[in-house]
């Protein structure tokens, strides 16, 4: 259960759309304004996490189950929730998180083709911690493919076109069931364009929680 005027914002978006980039941004602005905002990363975010992460995406594993896939995930995200993003809201401050669990609907749920498995592994990790925002960056697996560098994939991001086509209709499709919470952003617009949009948004929220009783 979360206590707390802490804010949960995560950045979300097929590999390469600028995800992470925006995140450093938006600390650097919540910094700025005398914010104590954390960063973390999914799959990671903690010791343990750190590991799961070096195993789930390592290359060498080609075959791991998407099962077992779908499970490292959220062994990682119920980790990183305990450990870290709870305490933080608790604690009031700002987590921004590179990932979180809509990346697990869409990887392995839409692309793995795991559907509803996915949901319910993840409720026992995110224990009702969701999102106050997302952030969805959306760029086409084409324009994604061309941004990345092939000597720097790692194993989801070596996998072939039609799964990475299934992972962005399966954010599409969350953007679409979640209008409220996840913020749909054209990821091909200019850094500063992206940026100010996502500034602009985080600002009013936090107002909003700092004007609540």
């Amino acid at each position: 259960m979360r206590t707390g005027k802490g804010l949960f914002v995560s950045m979300e978006g097929p590999d390469s759309s600028g995800k992470s980039t925006q995140i450093q941004l938006l600390q650097h602005h919540l910094k700025q304004t005398g914010r104590d905002a954390i960063v973390a990363r999914e799959p990671g975010g903690t010791a343990i996490g750190e590991r799961i992460r070096a195993v789930v995406l390592d290359n060498a594993h080609p075959e791991m189950d998407p099962l077992t896939e779908a499970l490292l995930y959220a062994a990682s995200r119920a980790q990183m929730v305990s450990q870290l993003i709870l305490p933080a809201l608790a604690a009031g401050k700002t987590v921004l998180c590179d990932r979180f669990v809509d990346s697990s609907i869409a990887y392995q749920g839409g692309g793995r083709r795991l559907g509803e498995v996915v949901d319910r592994i993840n409720a026992y990790a995110v224990r009702d911690c969701m999102p106050d925002i997302t952030f969805l960056l959306k760029i086409e697996p084409e324009t994604a493919e061309r941004r990345r560098s092939a000597c720097r994939n790692d194993r989801i991001e070596n996998e072939g076109p039609a799964y990475h086509e299934a992972v962005y209709e399966a954010f599409l499709a969350l953007e679409k069931a979640h209008p409220h919470r996840i913020v749909g952003i054209d990821g091909t617009r200019s850094m500063r364009e992206i940026s100010a949009m996502i500034t602009a948004r985080v600002d009013a929220l936090l107002r909003e929680k700092d004007a609540a009783p």
